[in-house]
């Protein structure tokens, strides 16, 4: 049994590969090594696998996870795997490879995640050529959920959201401004806090000051990231995550207006991700057999 897994900082989707054929994916919560420790990895996933799922024999487990850029990070959820995966090889990876694998597949192109946060690489067919470096929620993450609702956040406390959503938003907020900056700043995991109010946006979306306010994001995103990259004229850009699944519609104008070529959208990379490694496999294996037969 092989283990495949797509882990943003607030969700991973786990699908099962069972002699070659897939199983059913479920949901765990996110683990990004910025945010939680191996500890507390192992206790979270112990509640998930142990009494559910056949940990016992898993041979292998590829985790593609938001954060896990450098070996530092990677091994803080990889030494959680090997105690719920004992026997499995573990292999963690950064999800900007499972972006681009998802949606590239072995050809070029600029993969993009838009979800809590976001990312982006430059692909050329096999692994990322190019990065430009997100700087997290703090001042980056621009086109992300958390930079979707820090602008919400800041038009609200700057007195510059129109009167009939300024009404609705603080029946979400019963505590008003004082619980928004409790949240912020007393709270942990403020990023996850900021982007909930995407889902506010969401329900408001064709209001033009929503409308206004995802455009200027998503514009902020392809201009210093996507823009940066050698090709982007004539390569296609690929979108990862929710908030680009659910904000497709001023997502494309923005591309569009920047006079790029848009790919493909997706939702969650899980299942695209999952075929690029039974396809892989398939042609591995293939290769092994024509190479028996030729000696």
């Amino acid at each position: 049994m092989i283990f495949i897994a797509d882990s943003g900082s607030t969700k991973a989707d786990w699908t099962p590969v069972i002699n070659g054929e897939k199983g059913a994916t479920f949901s765990t919560k996110g683990f990004n090594p910025n945010a939680w420790k191996t500890a507390d990895i192992i206790t979270e996933l112990q509640k998930e696998f142990v009494h559910k799922m056949p940990v016992a024999s898993a041979s292998r487990v590829i985790f593609y996870g938001s954060g896990c850029w450098d070996a530092k990070r990677k091994k803080v959820i990889s030494d959680a795997l090997k105690v719920i995966f004992p026997k499995a090889k573990i292999e963690v990876q950064h999800d900007l490879l499972a972006s681009a694998r998802a949606t590239c597949g072995d050809s070029p192109g600029i993969a993009c995640i838009l979800g809590t946060g976001s990312n982006s690489c430059l692909y050329d067919g096999i692994y990322e050529a190019d990065n430009v470096t997100n700087l997290g929620y703090l001042i980056g993450d621009e086109g992300s959920g958390t930079h979707l609702g820090r602008k919400l956040i800041q038009a609200y406390f700057y007195r510059e959201m129109p009167a009939e959503l300024m009404t609705e938003f603080e029946k979400e907020v019963e505590g008003g401004k004082s619980e928004i900056l409790d949240n912020l700043y007393e709270k942990p995991h403020p990023n996850l806090y900021l982007s909930r109010f995407t889902r506010f946006l969401n329900a408001h979306y064709y209001h033009p000051f929503v409308k206004e306010l995802s455009k200027e994001s998503f514009q902020e995103f392809v201009k210093r990231h996507v823009c940066k990259y050698e090709g982007h004229k004539t390569l296609p850009i690929h979108f990862v995550g929710s908030i680009a699944h659910f904000f497709e519609e001023p997502l494309r104008e923005v591309v569009a207006e920047f006079g790029l070529n848009m790919g493909q959208i997706v939702k969650a990379p899980i299942d695209n991700l999952v075929a690029y490694h039974l396809e892989k496999a398939w042609k591995e294996s293939k290769k092994g057999k024509e190479e028996e037969l030729e000696e």
